[in-house]
């Protein structure tokens, strides 16, 4: 159960993975309060990481996800912008590239250190990730100790203790509970608090729906097909929305240039449908006929009007 072949499944299976029991206790994880779990591992850079060489010095924000989970595709964004506010020399980010959460043909299943290395990279590369991305070791060793859900997110106060814990990455949820961290650690002079009531069990549907065809299209076709099938109805709705939706939500100024541009058209079309109704009809009564005639006229120098 716990070897590398049996967590690193082939296709994402809906109902083993993702289950009520599973998603309410977190999959075993660390509760607020508890002692963060230790681990050592290796980032993509080649530095060997221990979370415990921050305990007494910095709090961390501990992410967990992988190149082909929609979840972790709708959250790097914000959190990207989370490093770059709060890293200082109270807070430090760490992200954990796991299993992926929808193998295909294109990253399938890791089966070796090498493959899963690959795909950390070309993750941090088109997601423009700085922070940095330790890759934990095919069986999942770090992985397991936080509950295996495909993104979660744990703040784990300079005490290293578990101060808040979000069932899936929501990044304005982090910044608030790392704001309340940092000003209670700063009004008491303590290193350990609870934040946010300790912890978020919401399950962020939009980011699946938005970014769910980026994710799945890194994996392959067998990423987009498995999904769709064990997702069911709603799955095949994400996957269709998100091939639209997504690329508005990651280039919002580009979409909104093409909005205005489409606007633009339409609007010049109106403008000429509008003029062009106003001169075969000085008289709402009296119908004009073609332009280049009239009884009694000559519409010789009507302006040629065109899109």
């Amino acid at each position: 159960m716990f070897g590398s072949r049996g967590y690193n499944y082939e296709q994402f299976n809906r109902k083993s993975l993702l289950s009520d029991a599973v998603i309410s206790k977190f999959g075993g994880a660390p509760r607020a309060g508890d002692k963060a779990s230790d681990f050592e591992g290796r980032t993509l850079e080649g530095d060997k990481v221990r979370l415990s060489d921050f305990r007494g010095e910095k709090n961390v924000v501990l992410t967990f996800g992988s190149a082909t989970c929609p979840q972790s595709a709708g959250s790097i964004g914000g959190l990207n912008d989370l490093y770059e506010d709060y890293r200082d020399e109270n807070t430090e980010f760490l992200y954990v590239y796991v299993r992926e959460a929808h193998p295909g043909e294109d990253i399938p299943a890791h089966r070796s250190m090498n493959e899963k290395i690959a795909a950390a990279e070309r993750f941090r590369d088109e997601e423009d990730i700085e922070m940095s991305i330790i890759v934990d070791d095919l069986g999942g060793r770090i992985h397991r100790k936080y509950g295996s859900l495909p993104n979660p997110t744990f703040i784990i106060d300079k005490s290293g203790r578990v101060a808040f814990r979000s069932l899936a990455t929501r990044p304005k949820t982090i910044a608030a509970a790392l704001d309340e961290l940092l000003e209670v650690q700063e009004e008491r002079g303590t290193d350990h608090a609870i934040v946010q009531g300790g912890e978020e069990t919401w399950m962020p549907s939009m980011y699946t729906m938005v970014h769910a065809y980026r994710a799945l299209e890194r994996g392959g076709r067998g990423s987009l097909d498995n999904f769709k099938r064990e997702m069911g109805m709603p799955g095949r709705m994400a996957v269709a929305g998100s091939r639209v939706a997504g690329p508005i939500a990651d280039h919002p100024a580009a979409a909104i240039s093409t909005v205005a541009a489409v606007g633009g058209v339409i609007a010049l079309g109106l403008w000429v449908g509008r003029e062009l109704r106003k001169r075969r009809f000085t008289n709402p009564y009296e119908y004009r006929g073609s332009y280049g005639s009239r009884k009694g006229g000559d519409y010789s120098d009507y302006e040629a009007v065109g899109i």
